[in-house]
């Protein structure tokens, strides 16, 4: 254990940006919308990432792109995520980033191992080719810097990167990705301890990122370095802080249907120990998470942010007896009346939380 259980809660800073804590939400795409920021925020995460936002849609002024980038009105500090294979275009994006949001920092997408992302030269092709990497790190670093220059009360914003362990088991480029990054002026590097091959599948290798943190400390600008891939409980958390000394860790699926994981490891970090989650409380954040979806509904419609808390409610539901009953029903909701109804029988039937 490198470090002592008491130690491995601690505030974070990157660049200019100094956060209290160091337990994050990942930037997931569907699910870290600001609505479920907003209520990861009530339960205690330190710092969010937005959605994957294309550099190409916004530079064509996609207004549902743009939507993406809105920050919670609880939200303390953020990070506005950002993917594109093309420099130019992602420094335009990261330009417009800056005037559209008071966002903490930039963060740029190196390891999405979808086809679609991948395609556009994107996602994990930013792992396999470091060099492309180092190009667009330096470029939105220049964008963050030539926008500081004409905004001096902004201050610059720090420019990170998140990559995964490589391309595939033949095909390990993480060491060479990070150095890219630290030549191009990256303030903070995360790594997914997956290969693109893996996808989400299989399990994390915790030894490359312990590997990257030294790597890392051993340069001459050692940066923090995040942690990402099998943080489901409070537990591997720990041990992930434990084995690898990291400075914070990303929650990613861990958090799904469950933003109270945020609280309880901190708990656990700090006390060795954490409360449990009822259902009822587990069901009334899902509600909370609805009204916020409510209120910054796209199209002005009920049905819309309906619909779209049907994949966050049928999280909210794992783990709760009757819950594939209640997923059932869920997937067929369409207004609040709705959702009211499917569990208010339910929760009639179970104990309310002290």
């Amino acid at each position: 254990m490198r470090k002592a259980m008491k130690n491995l809660y601690h505030g974070v800073k990157i660049g200019n940006v100094k956060l209290d804590g160091n337990l994050f939400l990942a930037p997931v795409a569907g699910y870290s919308d600001r609505a479920f920021r907003s209520v990861c925020w009530d339960c205690g995460v330190d710092f969010c990432y937005t959605e994957m936002v294309s550099s190409e849609a916004l530079v064509r002024g996609s207004e549902k792109t743009e939507a993406l980038m809105a920050r919670a009105s609880n939200e303390k500090a953020y990070a506005v995520q950002i993917f594109g294979g093309n420099a130019e275009t992602m420094a335009q994006a990261a330009k417009i980033v800056l005037e559209k949001t008071n966002c903490e920092l930039i963060d740029i997408n190196g390891g999405c191992p979808v086809p679609k992302i991948i395609k556009t030269g994107a996602g994990s092709v930013l792992t396999k080719e470091p060099e492309k990497l180092l190009e667009i790190v330096r470029a939105v670093k220049n964008a963050s810097a030539e926008y500081t220059a004409s905004h001096p009360e902004r201050g610059e914003v720090p420019v990170t990167v998140k990559i995964r362990s490589g391309w595939d088991e033949a095909h390990i480029t993480f060491l060479e990705a990070a150095q890219a990054a630290l030549e191009a002026g990256a303030d903070a590097i995360t790594l997914h301890a997956r290969t693109r091959a893996q996808g989400y599948a299989g399990v994390a290798d915790w030894q490359k990122l312990s590997d990257l943190v030294d790597f890392v400390r051993k340069s001459k600008r050692p940066i923090p370095v995040f942690g990402s891939g099998d943080a489901f409980t409070p537990e591997d958390c720990a041990r992930m802080l434990e084995q690898t000394d990291c400075d914070a860790v990303m929650f990613a699926r861990g958090a799904m249907g469950n933003p109270f994981i945020f609280k309880q490891t901190r708990q656990f970090l700090t006390k060795n120990r954490y409360d449990d989650i009822c259902a009822s409380e587990r069901i009334a954040a899902g509600f909370r998470q609805l009204d916020a979806l409510l209120e910054e509904s796209r199209d002005g419609t009920e049905e819309w942010a309906c619909r779209e808390m049907r994949k966050a409610f049928s999280a909210y539901s794992r783990g709760i007896p009757g819950g594939s009953r209640l997923r059932a029903l869920i997937v067929q909701a369409n207004s609040r009346k709705d959702y009211e109804n499917i569990f208010s029988g339910f929760l009639e039937n179970m104990s309310i939380c002290k």
